[in-house]
């Protein structure tokens, strides 16, 4: 009876005393299933990929007895409920498993490439909110008028290009018609990216690109409905000035929606970076996750998956939290 009264009391403290710890406690455990979820969907995608490891390890010359050989030593011949269990208990433990093409740890195969993508998102990220920030703050205090309508178009050619074809563009332009930037990225993988800072402002800029008319849009609608409230009409009867207007009480109440478009833009960067990298052939885990698949190395894939689904989830429960953090009201309504 001790032990279910200590648990019904921490339950009422949670509800009462902690409610943004019980939100995120409740928010965490639905994304742990959502990433639970997302590593079933990405075991039985890799199941329905035509061919298998061994036969992309051994090629088309391949016998009966070496390929039936080589599945029962690398595990594929078991059924792919008992592989799942294996690979999900090994997940939970920390093991990734080994890569079935070169026989190293996954950890081993996308360490360095796991931390170059983040230099990448990060680089891209530094550059995206300020430009986005700036754009969309532009646009909204000259709404409807010349320069709003520059930005606007700016940001519609930005959206209707796939991020493939402005880093296609990107490499002719500066990497061959005038070359003065590396067109491809082909540093070591064991390096990290701001080690080689050239290599890595074309892929910089094209995800900047790709990702800035979205966010800037958003940005754009909310400085606009923050400008038509009461209380920005009340600071500027009172003599304050547009600037002080804009710093002190537009960006910080007009900022609350943009988080949630911020995470959602570096949420898409995982997606987004795949195509990128194998563009640039920058050695991250867009172009990892591009090799494993053709080569069938499913622990790499399956790996690769689940970490992007993860940070996903991740990044929408931090936005979430920091949107609570931002708005009083929604703190109070706890």
């Amino acid at each position: 009876m001790s032990t279910l009264a200590s648990v019904r009391n921490v339950n009422r403290t949670l509800r009462t005393r902690h409610p943004l710890l019980r939100l995120t406690v409740g928010r965490f455990g639905a994304g742990m299933l959502t990433v639970w979820l997302a590593s079933v969907l990405v075991f039985a995608g890799t199941e329905v990929l035509p061919g298998d490891a061994a036969s992309a390890i051994l090629g088309k010359n391949a016998t009966a007895e070496t390929l039936a050989s080589l599945r029962v030593r690398l595990g594929l011949e078991s059924s792919a409920v008992h592989r799942y269990w294996d690979w999900l208990t090994g997940l939970l433990a920390g093991n990734l498993g080994r890569s079935l093409v070169s026989d190293q740890t996954v950890w081993q195969l996308i360490g360095h490439r796991t931390l170059n993508s983040l230099v990448l998102a990060g680089a891209t990220m530094v550059v995206l909110i300020p430009l986005a920030l700036l754009l969309g703050t532009v646009a909204a205090v000259h709404r409807y008028r010349p320069t709003d309508h520059v930005i606007q178009n700016f940001t519609l050619i930005l959206n209707a290009l796939p991020e493939f074809v402005t880093g296609t563009l990107l490499a002719l332009i500066f990497g061959v018609t005038w070359p003065v930037l590396p067109a491809v990225s082909l540093f070591d993988p064991a390096d990290l990216g701001y080690q080689h800072p050239t290599d890595i402002v074309l892929p910089v800029v094209t995800l900047v690109l790709a990702a800035l008319a979205p966010t800037a849009r958003m940005v754009r609608g909310s400085v606009m409905e923050v400008l038509d409230r009461p209380y920005i009409q009340m600071a500027r009867l009172k003599g304050i000035g547009e600037r002080a207007v804009l710093r002190r009480h537009v960006l910080p109440n007009a900022l609350v929606p943009t988080v949630q478009v911020i995470a959602l833009s570096m949420a898409w960067l995982l997606g987004g970076i795949v195509v990128v990298e194998f563009v640039f052939q920058y050695p991250g885990i867009g172009q990892a996750l591009v090799s494993a698949v053709s080569e069938r190395d499913v622990p790499t894939v399956q790996a690769l998956g689940v970490i992007v689904a993860a940070a996903y989830v991740v990044l929408n429960l931090a936005a979430d939290v920091t949107t609570i953090l931002l708005t009083p009201r929604l703190r109070t309504s706890l």
